[in-house]
């Protein structure tokens, strides 16, 4: 079975994959539709990735992953609780599960370029920040 480090590991590598594919479209000057709806499904990858490396920190400390309706957002609330994670930096990645839950319940034809363009501008900060944190938390663990 995997250790939760590799686990962790091959989810940084997931979202870094996606990074690479987004930074390719981010800076065309015109994009179509269905331009569009891809860089949401790449956002939408990149949230659940960050996701479920938040999921592993809660397992790994021996709590409980939410069960309930709202279990994403009680999950990033779990993660603040115990201190895993540093509050600004799960508020910041929160944008992305209120993005997550829009792409995943409308149609694509939906997508507001301007709205989607600040969360794509922001998320390879965003993310930056959460691979910080998850790397030091890394440091940690003896396995």
């Amino acid at each position: 079975m995997a250790s939760v480090k590799n686990k962790i590991l091959a989810e940084i590598e997931n979202i870094e994959k996606v990074l690479v594919e987004l930074k390719k479209v981010k800076n065309k000057a015109t994009k179509e539709l269905v331009v569009l709806v891809g860089i949401g499904a790449f956002l939408q990858n990149i949230y659940t990735d960050m996701e479920n490396i938040l999921k592993q920190l809660l397992l790994h400390q021996n709590i409980s992953i939410p069960e309930s309706p709202t279990w994403h957002k009680d999950l990033l609330n779990l993660v603040i609780e115990n201190n895993l994670m540093k509050k600004e930096t799960i508020d910041k990645i929160g944008k992305y599960l209120f993005f997550r839950h829009f792409f995943t319940h409308a149609y694509g034809f939906l997508i507001d370029e301007e709205k989607l363009k600040p969360l794509m501008d922001d998320i390879s900060a965003v993310y930056s920040e959460f691979k910080r944190e998850i790397e030091n938390y890394l440091l940690k663990i003896k396995e």
